[in-house]
C-alpha cells in the first residue's frame, strides 16, 4: 500500500510540473523573446530588366551573409524606373542599364551624394533564332522582314542599337522593319518565338538564352560605352544599408557573379 501511495504521489508531481511548463508566464516569455528579435530591414532595389538573373543570385548570397536585410527588386526598363523614381515611387537603390537615365536623376538631385558608381559593362550583339542561317552580320539585316530592338527612348539597349545602326548607315533603311519592345527581355522573346528574324540585345542577355545565337557583336566605337551605373536614392531611409549593398555589388564576389552571367566587370 505504501508503494502504491508513493507511486501516486510521484505521478501527481510529474503532472504538476508538466502543467507548470505550459504556464502563461512561460508562454509570455517565449512571445517576449520573439518580439525582441529585430525586424529585417527591407531594401527596395529598382533594377534594369537585363540584371534580373545575376541580381537573383546576388540577392540570395547577400541575404545569407546579412540576415537582417530583406532585398526586394523591381525589374523594369531603365526609362520606366527613372520615371517611377521621379514621380516619388519608393526606392532605396537604382541600378540602371544606361547612363542617361542616371544622369537625369542626378540633375534633379534625386541621388544620394557620393554614392553613384559604374558597377558593370556589356556588349551589344545581334542575335537570331537557332534555325536562322540567312543572317550572319548586321549588313544581312536588310534581308530580314522584322527586327526587334528596345524602344530607344526608354530602353538603353534600344538606344545603343539605334546608335550602332546609324553608324553603320543602316538605320534609315531598317527603321520600317523595327518591332520595338518594352525591354530587352521582350526582344529576346520575339527572337526565340520567331516573331522576328533578328534582335539586338546585350551580350549578357544572349548568354542566358539557349534559343538564340549570337552572329555579330557591334564594334565598340559604333555606340556609346555600355556601362551600368548604380546609386542610392536621396529619399532612401536606409542609406547605410543601401550603400553596403552597392559596395557588395562592386566587391570581387559581386563582380564574379555578374561575370558569370555574361557581364563585364567594372573598371
Amino acid at each position: 500500500m505504501k508503494r502504491r501511495g508513493m507511486l501516486l504521489v510521484i505521478v501527481m508531481v510529474c503532472l504538476l510540473l508538466a502543467g507548470c511548463s505550459n504556464s502563461p508566464s512561460t508562454t509570455a516569455a517565449t512571445n517576449a523573446n520573439k518580439a525582441a528579435e529585430p525586424a529585417k530591414k527591407e531594401i527596395l532595389v529598382s533594377a534594369a530588366a537585363s540584371l534580373k538573373n545575376p541580381m537573383t543570385e546576388i540577392e540570395k548570397v547577400y541575404e545569407e551573409k546579412n540576415t537582417g536585410i530583406n532585398l526586394t527588386f523591381n525589374f523594369n526598363s531603365s526609362g520606366s524606373l527613372q520615371t517611377q523614381i521621379e514621380q516619388g515611387a519608393p526606392a532605396d537603390i537604382f541600378l540602371s542599364a544606361g547612363k542617361s537615365q542616371m544622369d537625369a536623376l542626378e540633375q534633379k538631385n534625386l541621388l544620394a551624394s557620393g554614392t553613384r558608381s559604374d558597377f558593370a559593362a556589356n556588349d551589344l550583339v545581334l542575335v537570331v533564332g537557332e534555325k536562322n542561317t540567312s543572317i550572319k552580320s548586321f549588313q544581312d539585316l536588310t534581308k530580314a522582314d522584322k527586327i526587334s530592338i528596345g524602344t530607344p527612348e526608354s530602353v538603353p539597349a534600344g538606344k545603343y542599337a539605334q546608335e550602332a545602326l546609324t553608324k553603320m548607315k543602316l538605320w534609315d533603311s531598317l527603321k520600317p522593319k523595327m518591332v520595338l519592345a518594352k525591354d530587352v527581355t521582350q526582344v529576346l522573346t520575339y527572337v526565340e518565338s520567331e516573331n522576328v528574324q533578328a534582335g539586338i540585345v546585350y551580350g549578357s542577355d544572349a548568354h542566358e538564352s539557349k534559343k538564340v545565337r549570337v552572329v555579330a557583336t557591334a564594334p565598340a566605337d559604333s555606340h556609346s560605352p555600355i556601362v551600368y551605373p548604380g546609386s542610392v536614392i536621396a529619399s532612401s531611409k536606409n542609406q547605410t544599408e543601401a550603400k553596403a549593398f552597392l559596395q557588395f555589388i562592386n566587391s570581387p564576389e559581386g563582380q564574379a557573379i555578374l561575370v558569370k552571367y555574361g557581364f563585364k566587370a567594372n573598371k
